[in-house]
């Protein structure tokens, strides 16, 4: 092995997550197939696929309008918020741990989910919100899941801030904005606490086909920006000084990829709540078929992330139906064991 050719090496690993990215993205069409049928109503999947098969070639099937309405605003708009929302969260893990060199890294460490809770929980428990409407509650989680990239953006304008002190930054904001969740839910209505308790689980039971457009732009953008930068961030996995004599400006690089990351999942979170384990996940499944090498490491990510959620949705709805399960528990349930079984096989970082 020490003495193979590094070209024959690059190949195999080439074909190695060529078959990856390949495999990983027929099991999640099959699995998304699949997912869109079940649900607690009578309709039947040929239903469901003649509903869809509709919108491609219209007045193929003939469908009852309210098979047609069941199928368009709640089956399908479910399923895509788990391919979209899946593949932002994995890019934004497998981001935030290159650039801060910390595999435990995530934007949910850097205090995008707290944030989000509080400004979710001020609109749900207080009423308190800038829009009115069912929008309300997410454009309040929004705003404030940004605030820890914007103080992040802040410090690092002032000072040259190390990846460490981005980590503890974001460790501080959460904890400040989970004490304030926590005494707002604890003087709030108990229904509205409630509602604003199961908002932070996260969930896809309330999905609208009007926000899919949002979270798939989003997810593309990321995907195109992340793409761009992957030779920017694997010199940084070197270290900084050495990616510094490669010519890369580390310090803007990473405050830029901080703030995509921070921004992207901002948008999830606002939209689905705080779904967890995604983001760790991902990137250390595919760090063990791909290596650390960003090429592959991010679209090997997207598509595993997408494939992770729609697994956890299908459970949620599934396992009890016709009582949906939120997806955050289901989530956090596969995920912690499964996380803990891979850091014990995996190697140590030489990174």
């Amino acid at each position: 092995m020490l003495n193979q050719d590094p070209q024959k090496q690059i190949r195999y690993m080439r074909i190695r997550m060529a078959l990856y990215i390949t495999s990983v993205t027929i099991v999640l069409v099959v699995l998304m197939a699949w997912s869109v049928t079940i649900s607690s109503t009578t309709i039947t999947p040929a239903q469901v696929y003649k509903v869809i098969f509709n919108q491609i070639i219209p007045g193929t099937f003939d469908v009852p309008y309210r098979t047609t309405h069941i199928v368009l605003n709640t089956y399908l708009p479910r399923v895509l918020m788990g391919l979209f929302a899946g593949m932002i969260l994995a890019i934004g893990g497998a981001i935030t741990q290159t650039i801060l060199r910390n595999s435990l890294a995530t934007p949910y460490t850097l205090g995008v989910s707290s944030s989000a809770a509080f400004g979710a929980s001020l609109s749900i428990v207080m009423g308190i919100t800038a829009v009115a409407g069912r929008y309300g509650t997410i454009f309040n989680a929004f705003i404030f899941s940004m605030i820890p990239a914007m103080l992040i953006l802040v410090a690092s304008a002032r000072k040259n801030m190390s990846p460490a002190s981005m980590v503890l930054i974001g460790v501080a904001i959460s904890y400040v904005f989970s004490a304030c969740t926590t005494l707002m839910q604890y003087f709030g209505d108990a229904e509205a606490t409630k509602s604003a308790v199961f908002w932070t689980v996260g969930d896809l039971n309330s999905v609208l086909l009007e926000f899919i457009p949002y979270v798939a732009v989003t997810a593309i953008l990321m995907l195109i920006v992340s793409m761009y930068l992957t030779k920017d961030m694997d010199a940084m996995r070197m270290g900084d000084d050495t990616a510094a004599s490669l010519g890369v400006n580390v310090h803007l690089i990473r405050v830029l990829l901080m703030v995509v990351a921070c921004f992207c999942t901002a948008v999830v979170v606002s939209f689905i709540g705080a779904i967890g384990f995604i983001c760790l996940l991902a990137p250390h499944i595919c760090r063990l078929v791909a290596g650390g090498s960003l090429r592959f490491l991010i679209p090997s990510s997207a598509v595993t992330g997408a494939l992770l959620l729609t697994i956890a949705d299908i459970i949620a709805k599934d396992f009890m139906n016709p009582i949906m399960l939120p997806v955050g528990a289901i989530t956090a349930v596969i995920g912690g064991p499964v996380l803990v079984f891979l850091l014990f096989r995996s190697r140590p970082e030489t990174t």
